[in-house]
């Protein structure tokens, strides 16, 4: 497996591309924004997902015009669905941003798992940041989405956000076994067992 993560947009988001080297098969976890950028990154693989953490503007969109350019499959959660057609529940309504509405081919759940190839895509539902947000784990990757950050978590205030749901993600994550390398939503990547003995929302 191999990834490539690059920012894109005005809120820096970071959008990771798993690729199973095996088939050349790809999954690109969380859609930004539709450009020259985002084709040069997906580049000759056969992308057959949009894997979304959540369903706030800012992460998903790209995902109707990378859908419609490469026939890949749009994956959320079954909360935050009903976030690609509002433009108000993706909050993009507030922030003068376009919704471009688009629809969800699969819905996920904690413990489902997407297989790309060779490699397997669990997902664990982590709920705090929005009711529906999830972390895709791959390997020794963990795609964190606005949950974990940097020394940081994702922010708590946003309609089905909750503060002891974030704790109890947080936690839930912490407790994996072994160390990961975090692919964030926004800001420094970085890993879990620094995160572990660093982000003070771990403690």
């Amino acid at each position: 497996m191999k990834v490539i993560s690059e920012k894109f947009g005005s809120m820096d988001n970071n959008c990771s591309l798993i690729i199973d080297e095996k088939t050349n098969q790809s999954a690109l976890v969380d859609c930004n924004e539709f450009s020259q950028k985002m084709i040069d990154m997906i580049g000759d693989t056969d992308l057959k997902y949009i894997l979304l953490t959540h369903g706030h503007f800012d992460h998903i969109i790209g995902a109707r015009d990378t859908k419609a350019k490469y026939g890949a499959k749009v994956v959320i959660s079954s909360e935050d669905k009903p976030m690609l057609s509002s433009s108000k529940l993706s909050l993009a309504a507030f922030c003068n941003a376009p919704q471009n509405d688009v629809e969800a081919d699969v819905v996920v759940a904690d413990g489902d798992e997407i297989t790309l190839g060779d490699t397997v895509i669990k997902v664990m539902s982590t709920p705090g940041h929005t009711l529906g947000s999830v972390c895709y784990i791959a390997e020794n990757c963990i795609f964190s989405g606005d949950t974990l950050f940097y020394c940081s978590c994702g922010r708590t205030d946003f309609p089905s956000g909750s503060p002891e749901q974030m704790m109890s993600s947080l936690q839930k994550l912490k407790a994996l076994d072994g160390d990961y390398k975090v692919y964030t939503g926004h800001n420094n990547l970085t890993t879990l067992d620094f995160e572990r003995k660093n982000n003070p929302y771990m403690k």
